[in-house]
This record gives C-alpha cells, sequence and structure tokens, in this order.
C-alpha cells in the first residue's frame, strides 16, 4: 500500500482594507521620518558644536529607522498578500514602546530637573537683556521668541 502524503492547506492569504491601512502606513512612515530627521541633525549639531551626544539621540534614529524598515517590510508582504495581523500587531506594539520611551525620556531632558531646558534659556534671555542697534539685540530677540516664558 502506497504511503499518502497528508494533506496540506494552502497559506491563508489576508485581504486588508486599501484605505485604512494605506492611511496608517503613511501615518507610521512619516512619524518614523520625522523622528528619524529630527534627532539625526540633533546629532549633526552636537558633532557641530564639539558636545558629547547623549544616548538618546542614537537611540530614536534607530527607533525612526526600525519604524522605517518596518512599513517597507509591511509593503512587501501586503504586496504578497502574506501580511497577517500578528505581524502589524506585535510591531506596531514593540515600535510605540520604543518610540513612548523616547518621548519620555526627550520630555524629562527638556523640562525635567536635572537639565531643564526651559529654564537654562529663560535664565539666559531674562537675565542678559540686550537693547541697541547691533547683532546682540538680533540675537536676543529671536532667543526670546524661542524660549518658553510660563507666566
Amino acid at each position: 500500500m502506497p504511503l499518502r502524503r497528508p494533506y496540506r492547506q494552502p497559506p491563508r492569504r489576508y485581504h486588508w482594507p486599501e484605505l485604512q491601512l494605506n492611511i496608517w502606513i503613511l501615518i507610521v512612515l512619516s512619524g518614523s521620518a520625522i523622528c528619524l530627521g529630527v534627532f539625526a541633525w540633533f546629532m549633526a549639531v552636537q558633532s557641530q558644536l564639539g558636545l558629547g551626544i547623549p544616548w538618546l539621540f542614537p537611540f530614536m534614529i534607530v527607533t525612526g529607522s526600525l519604524g522605517v524598515f518596518f512599513i517597507f517590510l509591511i509593503l512587501v508582504l501586503a504586496a504578497r498578500r502574506f501580511l497577517l495581523p500578528g505581524i502589524i500587531i506585535i510591531g506596531s506594539f514593540v515600535l510605540f514602546a520604543l518610540w513612548l520611551t523616547g518621548l519620555i525620556e526627550t520630555s524629562l531632558q527638556l523640562y525635567g530637573v536635572a537639565a531643564n531646558v526651559n529654564d537654562n534659556c529663560q535664565n539666559h534671555v531674562v537675565n542678559n537683556v540686550a537693547t541697541g542697534n547691533y547683532v546682540g539685540t538680533m540675537v536676543w530677540l529671536v532667543q526670546s521668541t524661542i524660549c518658553w516664558i510660563g507666566e
């Protein structure tokens, strides 16, 4: 009696709603690209100023790069109709956790106790008021518009 091969089901194919998937891809891709670009610019400025680079900048660059890679992986899998819901759910959760970590650390660096950028900016602008017709006054005006002065 010949051996029979066990019946093998074809792989599942999912049909995703195109509009929702495209909007989600656009939002995640633009967010990841913006995050990647902003923190890459921060690293370039830190290097040009000869300052140290905090761990947050490379972390957010890697997070943004992973987001862009994840979107391209989703596009490839969607084109082959092999995009599984688990891939979207797990990948989105991991990227959201990484992004939230970077957001919390960024807010701690900007408005935390140790290195409060906002307080330093206010101290510099409020204590060094410039007047007169020269470049220092222009610099002070620009700095005063950048600093958020809460009242």
